[in-house]
């Protein structure tokens, strides 16, 4: 017996690459970039379905990314994640966290970054309360060394409020780093550009469009 299952006509039809609704799916913003260095972007289960989130964009347009989803991974599955090559976290360091329990990071070794080949950027995908948990539970990412920011220019993320005024987007933090990291800020620039697209095209969701007739 078959049994015929009538599609749920409330159900919006979504994008299987961007994951979003196709009325606002955002592939065309998709800038492959050719890098060097690997990025493993870890995401919290809260950002999956965050409209104004921009992991998914960003992974999209690394062809050497993977994006995994949890807030505490199992400790064999982060060893997977983080064996083979030297890894280093996207994250500043935060001396107050030692309340926390959380131990300092190791020093980055300048030496590691002769080979970038071997260099793996571990990126959270979280707010920043939600990073700084996923960091608590998750030891195996309180003991890596951690690459700071440096000379950023302002956001341009203008569709989420930030809680301090050198706060990127994942997508921007990420592409900075890769910037710092490889020596090449022009390779990273349409990137940078086709997020500025993205960012125009959540805004348009929410601002009225201005009729000039």
């Amino acid at each position: 017996m078959t049994t015929s299952m009538t599609p749920d006509p409330n159900k919006r039809p979504r994008c299987p690459a961007c994951l979003r609704a196709v009325s606002s799916c955002i592939c065309r913003w998709i800038a492959p970039v050719q890098h060097t260095v690997d990025v493993l972007i870890l995401q919290h289960p809260l950002e999956v379905r965050n409209a104004k989130g921009s992991a998914r964009l960003l992974h999209l347009s690394l062809p050497n990314s993977r994006l995994l989803t949890g807030e505490s991974f199992a400790s064999n599955e982060l060893d997977t994640l983080l064996a083979g090559k030297y890894n280093v976290l996207l994250y500043p360091d935060t001396p107050g966290d030692r309340s926390l329990g959380i131990a300092p990071p190791p020093d980055l070794d300048p030496a590691v970054l002769d080979d970038l080949s071997q260099l793996r950027l571990v990126v959270l995908d979280a707010t920043w309360r939600k990073s700084r948990k996923m960091l608590y539970l998750n030891p195996q990412l309180q003991r890596l060394p951690r690459l700071p920011l440096r000379d950023t220019p302002a956001s341009h993320y203008l569709i989420r409020k930030a809680h301090a005024p050198d706060q990127l987007s994942t997508l921007e933090a990420t592409c900075y780093a890769l910037m710092q990291l490889e020596h090449e800020e022009a390779r990273f620039v349409p990137l940078i550009d086709a997020f500025d697209g993205f960012v125009a095209q959540q805004l348009s969701y929410v601002t009225p469009a201005i009729d000039n007739t």
